[in-house]
């Protein structure tokens, strides 16, 4: 039986917003006011084939990623793309998202 080896992936950090940019008024007293601390625009992080967390990548977003990297890493693809094997998706955090693009390479 063949088994095929997943893939590597790269994550682009595309975009992260500030939660103005996502509310005229906060929904929440007292959060965060600027974008996340955690990653810059452009930042690029890889995904080995083993599939760990990349070092440095936040927990929420990996979790948040998950199902995304795993089709890919297993040469899914998504049919809505024309492009096969890229996706473009956030985290979740309500108030200051942050928008990747996950790529096989």
């Amino acid at each position: 039986m063949l088994v095929e080896r997943a893939s590597r992936l790269k994550i682009t950090v595309l975009r992260r917003f500030k939660p103005e940019e996502v509310f005229e008024r906060s929904p929440i007293k007292g959060a965060p006011t600027g974008p996340c601390e955690l990653f810059q625009e452009e930042q690029v992080f890889y995904v080995e084939e083993d599939g760990r967390m990349p070092d440095g990548f936040c927990g929420w977003a990996w979790n948040d990623l998950y199902k995304v990297v795993q089709t890919l890493r297993f040469r899914g693809n998504f049919h809505w793309y024309e492009e096969p094997g890229v996706s473009v998706n956030c985290c979740t955090d309500g108030l200051r998202p942050v928008i990747f693009k996950i790529e096989r390479v």
